[in-house]
């Protein structure tokens, strides 16, 4: 059997689709990637070695300008090249996981009768699936509160499937991770990250928080700054006085490609609210402190972490809100509240989904098998 995927933009539409492409792969499928010219999947995507083509396409702009009529002839030209793809790779499904490329290759997937499911990855649902919803066999969701935000008629198409986590996330216990990272066993951790490009307002903040915790020898911290705040990180802290190489139990990096190990030791975590890092948290369990990005499209972050905040999994601080001295509370207030943090545990445990992945190749198959019959 054969599958279109398609999904780019950001790392949170393309990971999925890779998770899922794999998956069919390992089950004797032929998998094609349709991404955008010059789309950062593109690179991650040829980086993994997979079959992949590119259509030509822009993100429509939310208001009338003439990058608007520019943006529709290349939406417009990327439609056309995917149906010409899509009649030449004849596949019996095409999956999109968002993003504006993804537009053009599942409607014309559509048009074609191709059987098509979209997957979206946050509560609010972005301008590419609404539009999409309306048209394909099924919508998967990785949260069930994202229903609610499509149109009513469509709500019989829904399947909670998750956001598909790597299983080496999954897989990889404390010790493991307290060896790899150099921590030590018997304090609590606080993981603190911004997403892959990192959240200089969070690294800001977080200046005081080392401040308090210096000397500490109850708590200890990683902190992942993004590649390009690193230096600019490294150079405040030691601008405000204090010494890492008297501080070992804060470890602040650039990057972690493997986050499994960080993922395994932390108590709590200090996050943005993009939804493949919830899911990778909901699938661990782990209390979170989240922040949503201010500047996310349609705001979607911030539906996702009061999402996890409603369920008890989650304590919400605006960006705009955001200081040392309320990040300093907050932390003191759950790590000082044993019961709380369980319970914040189990409420995230309880909203994950770590088999998303079989969860949408299931659905995949299903649908491909009811339209053979």
């Amino acid at each position: 059997m054969k599958a279109i995927i398609t999904g780019g933009g950001t790392g949170g539409h393309i990971y999925p689709a890779l998770a899922v492409a794999r998956a069919l792969q390992e089950k004797g499928w032929d998998i094609l990637y349709l991404g955008s010219k010059g789309g950062l999947e593109r690179t991650i995507i040829t980086g993994e070695g997979l079959p992949y083509e590119e259509v030509q396409v822009a993100p429509l702009p939310r208001k009338l300008s003439p990058k608007l009529f520019t943006a529709i002839a290349k939406t417009m030209l990327g439609y056309f090249q995917a149906r010409r793809i899509i009649k030449d790779f004849r596949p019996d499904v095409v999956l999109g996981t968002g993003g504006f490329v993804a537009g053009p290759v599942v409607l014309a997937a559509t048009n074609l009768k191709i059987p098509s499911i979209i997957h979206e990855q946050n509560v609010y649902p972005g301008f590419t699936n609404k539009i999409l919803a309306k048209k394909v066999d099924i919508i998967a969701l990785n949260f069930a509160a994202a229903r609610d935000y499509f149109p009513e008629k469509i709500r019989g198409n829904f399947s909670v499937t998750g956001n598909p986590v790597r299983k080496a996330i999954l897989d990889t216990d404390r010790k493991t991770g307290l060896e790899k990272l150099g921590l030590t066993a018997g304090r609590k951790t606080i993981l603190v990250f911004g997403g892959s490009q990192g959240a200089m307002s969070i690294n800001r903040a977080m200046l005081a928080v080392y401040k308090y915790f210096a000397g500490n020898d109850k708590v200890q911290i990683i902190q992942i700054t993004g590649q390009k705040n690193y230096q600019q990180v490294l150079q405040e802290i030691e601008e405000a006085g204090i010494i890492l190489t008297k501080n070992r139990h804060y470890k602040i990096l650039p990057y972690l490609k493997e986050m499994e190990y960080a993922y395994a030791v932390a108590d709590l975590i200090v996050y943005r609210a993009g939804a493949t890092g919830i899911a990778e948290i909901t699938a661990k369990g782990i209390p979170a402190i989240l922040i949503p990005y201010p500047h996310a499209a349609e705001n979607h972050q911030e539906y996702n972490a009061r999402n996890l905040e409603k369920q008890g999994a989650a304590v919400v601080i605006l960006d705009r809100d955001l200081s040392g001295k309320l990040l300093i509370e907050k932390i003191e207030e759950l790590l000082g509240d044993e019961e709380r943090l369980r319970e914040m545990a189990r409420q995230s445990k309880k909203l994950g989904k770590p088999d998303a992945t079989d969860r949408l190749v299931n659905l995949i198959e299903g649908l491909v098998n009811e339209r053979r019959q």
